[in-house]
This record gives structure tokens, sequence and C-alpha cells, in this order.
């Protein structure tokens, strides 16, 4: 079993006020998932974690690019065109997950970099008080502050599966 290094990722602040703490370890979970995907070919980064599940590597970064997008550029910023999600539809809500031969690492990545950069973008100049300016489909509202702690419970939650998935493609652990 060998270790993965920790290198790539910056680690949280222990002392910070709540803005910088929120953001640092928002970001130190999106780094996580950046990790456990680093050094794989595209083939393992498509292959699933164990039938029957679908769930992989590449689908993961799929799923929090339109997390990423959802909730900052949707619900957050209101942006109109945003409102459609990149991969899932009602009729395939787990089309994110499921990869088609057309699917590649490379398009999954860009586009997650991009809706990470247009999350920071939302969330600049906003207090984490202020309410977004996009309603959810329950008809919520949500305040940033919010909205960066799902952020960050929901990139925990998924970088315990990507554990389980690095671990079974190599044997990979840690981070």
């Amino acid at each position: 079993m060998t270790r993965m290094t920790t290198a790539e990722r910056t680690e949280p602040p222990t002392v910070a006020d709540e803005r910088t703490m929120l953001e640092s370890w928002l970001e130190f979970h999106r780094e996580t998932l950046a990790a456990k995907c680093a050094g794989l070919d595209e083939k393992q980064l498509r292959e699933a974690s164990a039938p029957p599940s679908i769930l992989s590597l590449m689908g993961l970064v799929r799923h929090m690019a339109d997390v990423e997008r959802h909730w900052f550029r949707n619900i957050l910023a209101g942006e109109d065109g945003a409102a459609q999600p990149l991969y899932w539809t009602d009729e395939e809500q787990d089309r994110d997950l499921l990869l088609t031969p057309d699917d590649s690492w490379e398009e999954a990545q860009e586009v997650w970099q991009r809706e990470m950069g247009r999350a920071r973008e939302a969330a600049a100049g906003r207090g984490l008080d202020d309410i977004g300016a996009g309603e959810h489909h329950s008809g919520e509202r949500f305040s940033l502050r919010w909205i960066y702690v799902h952020m960050i419970e929901e990139y925990a939650r998924h970088n315990g599966h990507a554990d389980l998935i690095r671990e079974r493609i190599d044997g990979s652990t840690g981070t």
C-alpha cells in the first residue's frame, strides 16, 4: 500500500476569522479531490468503485462541477444562464456519474476548474450573511455562510468515496 502525498494541498489555518476558515476548508477539500485523481490515467479515472455502483473519480469530479455551478452560480449569484445543469437532467439524474465513451477526463477537469473559478468569483465581495439572489427549487433562499458549510460537507462526503475508489485502483491511501 502506498501513501499519497499531501504536497498538492494547502492546510487550513488553525486560527483565523470565520470567512478565512470556511474558504480555506473548502479549498482544502477541492484540493483533496484533485489529489485523489492525480497520477491516474483515463481508464483508472473511469473505473467504478464496485459493482453495481457506477461511482468513479471522473464521475465525482463531474458531479462536483454541477454542485459548484448550482450553489454558487444559480443559488448565490442568481445567474439566469447557469440554471441548466452541466451533466444531469430530470430524466437522467445520475448522468454526471454515468460515463460514455465520448466523455473525457480532460473535459471533466476543465469544466470543474472553470466552475470552481466562477464559484470563487460569485462569492467574492459578498458577506457571509448575504442571501443568494437565486431561489432553490424548494423555494428557500440561502446565505453564503450556509453555502460554504454545505459545500464543505458535500466535498468531505465525496472525498470519503474518492478515498475508497483510489485505494481500490492502486492501493494508495492518505490525504
